[in-house]
């Protein structure tokens, strides 16, 4: 039986892309009632076994192994998060960005950090935008994150976010109004997806996107435009799986005098030795301790 991608799921009816098609061609499948009834539900993402029917439609008969599977988004087999945020409107915001970051790397995703809207910067203190974004970007490049500064105005950086998205199943994320669709529509001339004009009052954008798709690049890559999310929790972590979401930490961590250590306030932790001597940004730290306290207050109240 013939095989493909799982490019959309809508009202029941899973889109799927068979093996070797043109861009663009889909076959509309169901799902097998088996399951239904093993509580499996098919993603975006997932590669299946699809059984034609006579009538040009299709059902899905066998999912196979996912690499990763998402909850929120609800993707499958994403191996990037390209995260997106904005040096203007909104304007940059590094504790949510290491928020996010705790997130992805949780997923065990690798990372692009996208700093959108570069053009931006013309219409404020040039001077002082183009040195927070040398500075972020030396921060996150430092701990080992590929960093690109695009603008979809001018173009810059979508033909790199774009080759480095080739073959890869990729999820858009960040906070809400930092140009995602407008990224994808530069990359892809003719997708027109929706964009919204910010609110300068909330200082923050609308959701433009309503469900899960797969775009699909021509170089092979296929790119789940998701909503954007202003905020996250983080009651599916446990505090003691914090410290292992910040790259930095988890080389220092195998040295510290006590194991579990809690880079808090234990002697002989390498962590604090390594923030003392300035080996790690004290941004991160800070934002590491803010992270670590909301994790043991949401875990009191429920």
């Amino acid at each position: 039986m013939p095989e493909g991608l799982i490019v959309k799921a809508l009202s029941g009816y899973y889109y799927v892309k068979p093996q070797g098609s043109h861009p663009g061609e889909t076959v509309q499948c169901r799902g097998r009632g088996v399951f239904k009834n093993k509580g499996i539900t098919p993603l975006v993402g997932d590669h299946v076994v699809y059984e034609p029917s006579e009538n040009g439609e299709g059902t899905v008969t066998e999912i196979h192994p996912r690499v990763t599977e998402l909850v929120r988004p609800p993707v499958a087999n994403a191996r990037l998060a390209v995260l997106l945020f904005s040096l203007r409107e909104p304007d940059m915001n590094l504790q949510l960005l290491d928020k996010f970051l705790v997130h992805i790397e949780n997923e065990g995703l690798d990372t692009l950090i996208c700093l959108t809207k570069r053009d931006l910067l013309h219409d404020n203190d040039e001077e002082a935008g183009e040195e927070i974004t040398r500075k972020v970007k030396a921060l996150y490049t430092a701990i080992g994150y590929e960093v690109i500064v695009t603008s979809s105005l001018s173009g810059e950086g979508t033909a790199e976010v774009k080759q480095r998205l080739a073959g890869e199943i990729s999820v858009f994320s960040g906070q809400s109004g930092v140009g995602k669709s407008s990224l994808l529509n530069a990359m892809l001339p003719g997708l027109d997806l929706e964009t919204n004009v910010i609110s300068m009052r909330l200082g923050r954008g609308k959701h433009t996107t309503r469900h899960s798709e797969l775009i699909e690049l021509e170089n092979g890559g296929f790119v789940a435009d998701t909503p954007g999310f202003s905020q996250l929790d983080f009651l599916e972590l446990g505090v003691d799986t914090l410290s292992n979401c910040f790259r930095e930490f988890v080389p220092l961590s195998e040295s510290c005098k006590f194991r579990g250590c809690s880079h808090l306030h234990e002697p002989g932790c390498k962590v604090l030795d390594a923030l003392e001597n300035g080996d790690i940004a004290s941004s991160r730290y800070e934002h590491y301790k803010t992270f670590y306290q909301e994790m043991k207050d949401k875990k009191r109240r429920y």
